[in-house]
């Protein structure tokens, strides 16, 4: 259950800051869904602008990095924060750009191992390899 409210259509039609984000959220992904993360930040117009330029600057703008790379990272990053929500989303975004099941699976090898290593060099409390400096 939330702990916030989650603004419906008709909420959002009679807060002009709002509708205009949500209106460049659906032109931004071509659909008419809003999901429920940006129905709650909606509460704060400032705060939901704000995150979705930076969501539309890192996720969504050209770069070095392609789109569906950048979500299998997002997967990885929210797996690590234990945020089940934005695994289900990300996961759902990086469906549909493409991943297929096996690099799926690929990827929870990948977050598990990467997890258990880093679990264990923390433990240890291994130096670093003077090699994976930056010089």
């Amino acid at each position: 259950m939330a702990t916030i409210r989650l603004l419906s259509d008709a909420e959002v039609e009679r807060i002009p800051a709002v509708k205009a984000v949500f209106d460049d959220i659906r032109a931004t992904r071509k659909s008419d869904f809003v999901n429920n993360f940006w129905r709650g930040l909606a509460n704060d117009p400032v705060a939901l602008r704000r995150i979705w330029e930076q969501l539309k600057a890192v996720m969504v703008a050209d770069s070095a990095i392609d789109p569906l790379t950048k979500e299998m990272i997002y997967i990885a990053i929210s797996t690590a924060n234990g945020c089940s929500y934005c695994v289900h989303s990300h996961t759902a975004a990086a469906r549909a750009k493409g991943m297929t099941d096996a690099q799926h699976g690929e990827l929870v090898s990948i977050i598990g191992l990467a997890g258990q290593t880093n679990h264990l060099v923390t433990a240890m409390q291994i130096p670093v390899d003077p090699q994976f400096e930056v010089k």
